[in-house]
């Protein structure tokens, strides 16, 4: 919205209106992407420090707590979990509510923001309703996977095919681009394996950042780094020169979506402000399907889904441990009759815990992978 005050001085200099063109000329600097950017990151940081308590506070009223104890965690071992017993979850209400709000008042609207948002609100009302089952039926088993998987898979779909569709756009499922590579990789059935791509990009990343949010403040810090990956790739992404420099392919629009991921900085930031151990509230799947999900979609947006692979390095390992360990367990009960285990328990966060690592010190050990791969990532902008 703000973006559009930036065009007043020039209409009123149209209409003849000089003297008040001049004067409120400094309107035009909404038009920079980097001020709205800066904009964007600092009103979510400061609507959530404003809305968290007031939904912490409404949360618990409502009585929107796990008061359960979770069986896998407490058959892990994991005994310390029954202390969060009570703690409010749906909080990921916070964050989609601020980020959505943010994004429409400094982004300029386009299909790619469209896009972006119709993403966050359809992932976070799935988790909204899973979130709600899980809290009225007080059993973690919450919706049927496959509804899960259902739902989400309909929304990489219907993306996949507006952009197939659309002759602007369709480059971006019609040919791939890989890390470390400066030209689109072309074959035969191409386009086919870029829908493929794009459905397994915001489904995969919609699932990782779920598996990711079992501690304290884990999920939305390593979403945190990732999006940080991208602030930089979506602008270089809508930067014509820039993009040309560094080889990287050019997405005209997709600079918006730099205001997208600084509202989602600031989002989560604010986020974890209230999430830090000990938590005061939880995201749920709410805020990790929806944060997930967008970080997907934004990948594919500005045709970089491979790279979302290295910077959420974090999240593919996380949910690598879940795949294996039940792959190996069916395996084994299947052929020795008893099921093994590779980890000594999955996700990867419970397995380091059950080593003996303090809940914190997961979380920061994370936190440092999570830097790691998102210099991996960058550094694939010059090593091409």
């Amino acid at each position: 919205m703000f973006y559009y005050l930036s065009q007043m001085p020039q209409w009123l200099a149209d209409n003849g209106h000089a003297a008040w063109a001049d004067w409120l000329s400094f309107l035009r600097v909404f038009q920079y992407i980097t001020f709205r950017t800066a904009g964007a990151a600092v009103t979510a940081l400061l609507l959530s420090w404003w809305l968290g308590p007031k939904i912490i506070a409404k949360l618990k009223q409502l009585k929107f707590s796990q008061q359960y104890e979770d069986k896998a965690e407490a058959a892990g071992g994991l005994e310390a979990r029954v202390n969060k017993k009570g703690t409010p979850s749906m909080g990921g209400v916070m964050i989609v509510l601020t980020l959505d709000i943010t994004a429409l008042l400094w982004a300029r609207w386009n299909e790619f923001l469209a896009l972006t948002l119709m993403s966050v609100v359809v992932l976070a009302a799935l988790g909204f309703y899973d979130d709600w089952v899980k809290l009225t039926k007080q059993d973690k088993a919450g919706i049927h996977s496959k509804v899960k998987l259902i739902v989400q898979i309909g929304l990489g779909l219907f993306i996949a095919l507006y952009l197939w569709n659309h002759q602007s756009m369709s480059d971006l499922v019609r040919k791939l681009m890989m890390p470390f590579y400066p030209e689109a990789v072309d074959f035969a059935g191409a386009g086919i394996v870029g829908l493929l791509i794009t459905v397994a990009a915001i489904v995969g990343s919609s699932n990782a950042v779920n598996l990711t949010d079992g501690l304290d403040g884990l999920a939305i810090g390593c979403t945190l780094i990732v999006a940080f990956v991208f602030i930089i790739l979506t602008y270089i992404a809508g930067n014509v020169n820039t993009a040309e420099y560094l080889l990287v392919p050019y997405v005209e629009g997709a600079g918006e979506l730099t205001v997208f991921c600084a509202a989602m900085i600031g989002a989560g930031l604010g986020f974890l402000w209230f999430n830090c151990h000990p938590a005061q509230v939880f995201m749920g799947d709410t805020g990790s399907l929806a944060l997930g999900g967008s970080l997907g979609v934004i990948a594919v947006l500005i045709h970089q889904p491979f790279v979302l692979v290295i910077a959420g390095g974090v999240f593919v390992l996380e949910a690598l441990s879940v795949m294996i360990q039940t792959g190996w367990f069916k395996y084994t009960r299947r052929k020795y009759g008893e099921g093994r285990r590779v980890f000594l328990m999955a996700p990867l966060h419970h397995h380091f815990e059950k080593k003996g690592w303090h809940e914190s010190q997961v979380v920061a050990r994370f936190y440092i992978l999570g830097i790691l791969f998102a210099v991996l990532a960058l550094s694939t902008l010059k090593l091409r």
